[in-house]
């Protein structure tokens, strides 16, 4: 068999290219239309889930459904205790998983979804709010709904068969904006959202500086008065790459780096005493910065290591190895 000529695969690419391209904008056109359309009923979807005390429980079918578990996701990451519960199980004992103090937010195009019918009987059996989230207001879902958000019409990516694309990534969009709106109403902080994101390199940017510095007995210090043959040795000791100075009180008043050293390097350095060649005003954090803003601040400076302060006085000390290890940096 023949391999393509370049002007063959050159041709190919192309048209994937192009495919792509048309894809995007037509996805692009089919959010811009949704922000447009955000209206009342998004207001009043998020009045009712904040309202409820139980979960949110998420639902669709096919790729509704995969929506959906990812709706379910962003909700419970967010601070919003959610669940997805599959439409074709419900009716054969996952309807228990719904408790009278949940909300429901179910997912549909066409609105006709026969597998919702049992969730959506359910919900009105029990009075549980039912939040729709479909393209046809008439629907039987969207008629049910105790608030409708209606996706506007829109031209799907594949003109062959009218696969879902653009109407799955503004059901995706849609539920990304209710999880914010949510997380924002609730004034949800990064802090919260570590607590539900402890693993990889996302958990460990949101720790806290103090969770990771350098204290007590590790920490290097020296007094202004102190001969620099003694601060050397201190520093070496330490093994941090600076000493920090302290006034008679223990406030943090001065620093001397690898750098300084590097500076003040001449035939009389030893002789000195560490306040003739300390830096004053040292950049310092606090023990509550995020490690992701501290590693900021680290590379803004274009230094590498931060004395931890609390009330004045210094209880820590990071290093940019200590970024490291944590696996931020």
């Amino acid at each position: 068999m023949a391999k393509p000529t370049a002007g063959q695969n050159s041709t190919v690419a192309s048209a994937a290219l192009a495919s792509a391209s048309r894809t995007l904008a037509l996805e692009i056109e089919g959010l811009k239309a949704l922000a447009a359309s955000l209206d009342g009923p998004f207001a009043e979807a998020i009045d009712i889930l904040f309202a409820a005390r139980g979960r949110i429980i998420v639902t669709g079918m096919g790729k509704s459904g995969h929506i959906a578990r990812k709706i379910a996701a962003t909700l419970a990451s967010t601070g919003t205790p959610s669940q997805f519960v599959h439409p074709a199980e419900a009716s054969h004992g996952d309807l228990g998983m719904i408790a009278k103090d949940d909300a429901i937010l179910a997912l549909s195009w066409s609105g006709e979804s026969t597998e919702l019918l049992s969730i959506i009987s359910y919900a009105k059996r029990f009075s549980i709010p039912l939040i729709s989230m479909t393209a046809r207001a008439e629907s039987a879902l969207g008629q049910a709904a105790t608030v409708a958000l209606l996706l506007p019409k829109a031209e799907e990516a594949c003109d062959v068969v009218a696969a879902p694309t653009t109407s799955t990534t503004m059901q995706l969009a849609l539920g990304d904006a209710l999880a914010i709106a949510l997380l924002e109403r609730r004034g949800f902080t990064a802090s919260d959202f570590h607590v539900f994101h402890p693993g990889g390199k996302l958990g460990a940017a949101l720790r806290h500086v103090g969770d990771i510095m350098h204290k007590g007995d590790e920490l290097p210090f020296a007094n202004a008065e102190t001969p620099m043959t003694e601060a050397l040795i201190e520093m070496s000791r330490k093994n941090l790459g600076c000493v920090g100075i302290l006034d008679p009180k223990g406030a943090l008043v001065g620093l001397i780096t690898d750098g300084d050293l590097r500076r003040h390097m001449g035939p009389d350095l030893l002789e000195k005493r560490v306040g003739d060649i300390m830096s004053t005003s040292p950049k310092t954090v606090p023990p509550t910065m995020l490690v992701s803003e501290a590693l900021n601040f680290l590379n803004e400076k274009k230094i590498t290591s931060l004395f931890v302060v609390e009330n004045g006085k210094p209880v820590g000390l990071v290093h940019i190895h200590d970024f490291l290890r944590a696996g931020v940096a």
